[in-house]
């Protein structure tokens, strides 16, 4: 990989991707950069969606000047495990997650002991308060992390532990449960003797016989995570 400061034509190129709808991997490989460098790049410079080359190659001019003594190569190992974050998060994107979403869930996974308050998670992933805000709420919902309560600095905590992928499992499966019964209620309200009615009924049966699967397999695999 290409190795010192992105030029501003590098920053241009990086904003034609983003137009473009590419992943930061796509834009990386087209720059020959580590893709961690592209994440960072537009991560601390408005997102995918307020990136602007010029703006983000005086905002590096600055920092580069306020910081002369700071080194222009990241270490090998932080960059390996800049790029191991950055795989993560797409391999998260992967399986539905929105992005920013997907961002913060890894930022906590891979944060010394799975608890960061939404400033110290603003601060590592260079977005606002407000975006990550929705994120946490969003992740909350799903039973991803959950939110704990510091009476003395009266701020929020947001926690990821051993049993996050359980209580997510086990959440997801009871919905899918629930939509079953929906549909194998809609589906006996039509009549089976007729060919929505019969397909309602078929994929109530398979949506129902998959989520109690799912569940029963959660408390019979749940001790690995302890």
């Amino acid at each position: 990989m290409a190795e010192g400061r992105l030029t501003l034509q590098d920053r241009h190129r990086i904003a034609t991707g983003l137009a473009e709808g590419r992943s930061y991997a796509e834009i990386a490989r087209r720059l020959n950069r580590p893709t961690s460098t592209i994440s960072r790049e537009v991560g601390r410079n408005g997102g995918p969606g307020d990136y602007r080359p010029e703006r983000a190659h005086r905002a590096a001019t600055l920092r580069a000047r306020r910081a002369p003594g700071r080194p222009l190569k990241a270490r090998p190992q932080d960059r390996k495990v800049a790029d191991a974050e950055e795989e993560a998060v797409e391999m998260a994107i992967g399986l539905g997650l929105p992005k920013m979403m997907a961002r913060v869930l890894i930022g906590l996974w891979l944060s010394q002991d799975g608890r960061l308050t939404a400033a110290e998670l603003a601060r590592g992933l260079q977005v606002s308060p407000a975006s990550i805000s929705m994120a946490v709420g969003y992740l909350a919902q799903q039973g991803l992390i959950r939110r704990e309560r510091d009476p003395q600095r009266r701020r929020d905590i947001y926690v990821v532990d051993d049993d996050a992928w359980y209580h997510s499992t086990v959440l997801s499966s009871q919905r899918t449960l629930a939509a079953a019964e929906i549909t194998k209620a809609t589906g006996q309200a039509l009549g089976h003797d007729t060919p929505v009615g019969r397909r309602l009924a078929r994929c109530g049966a398979f949506l129902e016989r998959i989520s109690l699967d799912a569940l029963a397999s959660a408390e019979r695999w749940r001790d690995l995570l302890s």
